[in-house]
């Protein structure tokens, strides 16, 4: 823009505004754009290339370069110079294109007499959408203006994405938030649901990104800052119970508030001719480009914030999003980005299901959602950018799949699948009161897991024999500080009443790994998984095993009581935790205080090393629990978060059943109780394998009881170890097929 004036920078963004609101299809919408852009700049070519999947760029319109040449030409992510600025985000400025690194000429649209090049992204924040170039014959740099007033046009037509402006069969950027869209993700809890979109964090949607009043939009701006700063500073004063760490980000996002250059560039973009909110909006899209190629970590960790801020800033110039009075959907399903085990029990039981765009299939929040029952599907990527609120989605669990605003044929074979799953439960629910005994007479005792007490109602009504896995760190994690020794004794002991006698085995607290408590400071390590967490925490921070020791022993009341300790790899680390409650227990006998009447210390076997522990081992423990998730993963070396590998290997695998077969002959020598506990344990095909192993003890989901005890009281164990033997003897790799296959062979 040569010699651009701030008058003429709003001229150009309003007629692109009246262009975009001319009736016309998003093609030539696109065509009309590029032509005015072209004049108004002075340059011989202007081109618009958009994303047509996340790894493609195509060129969809275009003033100057051959028209045939539209919907044709297409380049990958980081090819040429178009494909560089989609990858960066960032501008890219030549008076010599064809002699660039990694130009690519690209004959079919004529644009090897053009030398100057100038590209900007197309983006919303966090949202790359394509690439707006301009080129002219002139062998010369773009200057900073043009460069400044080419992002501020794009910005605009981003935002007029996200309003639909160029929806169209050839020409259109998104669906417009009206067309049936489906995400493929991951499963985090089994289950299907329907019902409508609640967003945690609503999306702002900027209905106005141009301003026609720049001192209006300036006003509005200052305004909107001035209470941003204040609520931050109101959050400072109240600060002083919070801890260091977290009074150091609200410091740092005082400092960003107050940053007189973010607030200059803001008004400088209104000068230019945007809104209030497109200016946010733009310099929050600038800033996060630019962060995400930092290799430096603390600066990229400051994108939270500069998103938190910016969002914070959007609502107040908007009334949009939180805080705005608007109630939960009828059958609210939640979509987010991602979420803490705090925010998600707040919701409770009114969700029929959550979308994450995170997450892990370990992470607490997957566990409260099983605690709670509902459908989880995990990595469903930008469907927080797709997804508005009151939008009709389908979810599901099992396959990892989510409909969004779905087509009726779709719909109607959901529901279908709803009513066979509840029919189903409906047969689960006959089985509550009877016994898991196979045809011969074996009997397996099927086992909960539970961390939380909203788990507690389902120990009746699952039909299971008690609770196998009490998963002590939730009440960490949901917590804003370290919980007091007699809040977790009051907790135990009401867990422990609601049982009524059924056994409970609570696991010692299990964090580090994907589960950080939020009043803890991360530990930065290559490999979490295998690092500082677990038993090696509770070791290292004796004080807290101690207090969460002694909270068991005093909710007991007199009592039985059953710990095990997770994460165990050396016979060490249990000898030491062992101790350290016995030396409770003394302490709590002398104080006068009631000892449990009957102590069950057990350990989580998750490490393969763990399995070749000397007999003195076994023989000092009451029960032996396998972790299958851990142990699966170190067993072979797939990372259970990384889905490219996680599901690579099979439980059914012969070589993993023949290190089970192991550690159950351990066990047995010893005469020590053994169980198996984790997401394979609630798959009725894999826990009727290790059953015919000789695992005789599971413990899995509540909703997992009555499927697991529905086919083991229709097979016969003995015959299945038989099928299973038969098939390793005929050198397979997993014996999957054949358990499948004796068990579609069962009657009734």
């Amino acid at each position: 823009m040569v010699d651009r004036s701030e008058s003429d920078s709003r001229t150009l963004l309003r007629r692109l505004r009246d262009t975009l609101a001319t009736p016309g299809d998003g093609q030539d919408r696109l065509d009309r754009i590029t032509h005015l852009i072209a004049h108004s700049m002075r340059t011989q070519v202007c081109s618009i290339y958009l994303f047509r999947d996340p790894e493609t760029l195509e060129l969809c319109a275009t003033e100057g370069l051959n028209p045939e040449a539209v919907h044709k030409t297409r380049m990958r992510l980081g090819e040429g110079l178009v494909g560089r600025v989609a990858r960066t985000g960032q501008p890219a400025n030549t008076a010599n294109a064809p002699a660039e690194p990694g130009f690519r000429y690209m004959p079919e649209t004529g644009e090897e007499i053009y030398s100057s090049f100038l590209g900007v992204p197309i983006q919303r924040v966090g949202e790359k959408l394509g690439v707006l170039v301009v080129q002219s014959r002139e062998a010369r740099l773009f200057s900073d203006d043009e460069v400044y007033g080419l992002e501020v046009v794009a910005m605009v037509l981003a935002e007029m994405t996200e309003l639909g402006a160029f929806t169209g069969d050839q020409g259109g950027i998104g669906a417009a938030h009206r067309f049936p869209v489906m995400f493929r993700g991951s499963t985090g809890q089994e289950g299907a649901a329907e019902g409508r979109v609640w967003l945690h964090e609503p999306r702002v949607v900027v209905t106005n990104p141009v301003g026609d009043d720049p001192d209006a939009e300036k006003a509005r701006l200052d305004e909107a800052v001035s209470t941003l700063q204040a609520q931050i500073d109101d959050m400072l004063i109240g600060s002083a119970s919070m801890d260091k760490e977290q009074r150091q980000v609200l410091e740092a996002y005082k400092m960003l508030a107050h940053s007189r250059g973010w607030v200059r560039r803001m008004s400088e973009d209104i000068d230019l001719g945007l809104s209030a909110e497109a200016a946010v909006e733009k310099e929050q899209s600038t800033a996060r480009a630019r962060l995400e190629q930092s290799t430096d970590a603390y600066l990229r960790e400051r994108l939270h914030d500069l998103d938190d801020l910016s969002n914070r800033l959007l609502r107040l110039l908007t009334g949009q999003g939180k805080d705005t009075g608007a109630e939960l959907p009828e059958n609210p399903v939640l979509v987010a980005r991602n979420i803490g085990p705090a925010e998600l029990l707040d919701y409770g039981r009114k969700l029929k299901g959550v979308v994450l765009e995170e997450g892990s299939v370990g992470s607490h929040a997957a566990i409260v959602a099983r605690a709670l029952a509902i459908p989880l599907v995990i990595h469903a990527a930008r469907i927080t950018n797709e997804a508005l609120n009151g939008d009709p989605i389908l979810v599901d669990g099992d396959q990892g799949i989510v409909h969004l605003r779905p087509e009726e044929t779709v719909a109607a074979a959901f529901r279908d699948k709803i009513a066979m799953q509840a029919e189903a439960q409906k047969r689960y629910a006959d089985l509550r009161n009877q016994p898991a005994v196979d045809r011969a007479g074996n009997r397996v005792s099927l086992m909960m897991n539970a961390g939380l007490m909203a788990d507690l109602p389902s120990l009746k009504g699952s039909g299971a024999d008690g609770v196998g896995l009490f998963r002590t760190e939730l009440q960490f994690l949901i917590r804003s500080r370290v919980p007091r020794r007699g809040e977790l004794a009051a907790l135990y002991k009401r867990v422990i009443d609601a049982a009524q006698g059924a056994k409970v085995q609570f696991r010692t607290l299990d964090i580090g790994s994907d589960k950080v408590l939020p009043y803890m400071k991360p530990q930065e390590e290559p490999n979490p998984a295998m690092g500082w967490r677990a038993i090696r925490l509770g070791l290292d921070k004796p004080g807290v095993l101690r207090m969460q020791l002694q909270a068991l022993i005093r909710a007991s009341e007199g009592r039985p009581l059953s710990v095990m300790f997770p994460f165990v790899a050396t016979p060490d680390e249990f000898n030491a935790a062992k101790a350290t409650l016995l030396r409770e227990i003394d302490r709590e006998a002398t104080l006068g205080r009631p000892v449990p009447s009957d102590l069950r210390v057990g350990a989580m076997l998750e490490t393969p090393s763990l399995a070749f522990a000397p007999d003195s081992f076994f023989a000092g423990c009451d029960f032996i629990s396998i972790g299958g998730n851990d142990l699966k993963q170190f067993f072979f070396a797939a990372d259970r978060e990384n889905e490219r590998v996680r599901r690579r290997y099979d439980t059914l695998d012969v070589s993993f059943l023949g290190f089970i077969e192991q550690i159950i002959a351990r066990c047995a020598a010893s005469d020590t109780a053994l169980s198996f506990c984790g997401e394979d344990a609630g798959r009725p095909i894999e826990a009727l394998t290790f059953a015919a192993l000789g695992i005789r003890k599971l413990s899995m989901r509540p909703a997992s009881i009555g499927p697991v005890k529905h086919l083991l009281r229709r097979a016969d164990l003995t015959e299945l170890k038989a099928a299973i033997d038969a098939a390793r003897a005929g050198g397979v790799q997993t014996v999957r097929p054949a358990v499948t296959a004796y068990l579609a062979g069962l009657q009734g």
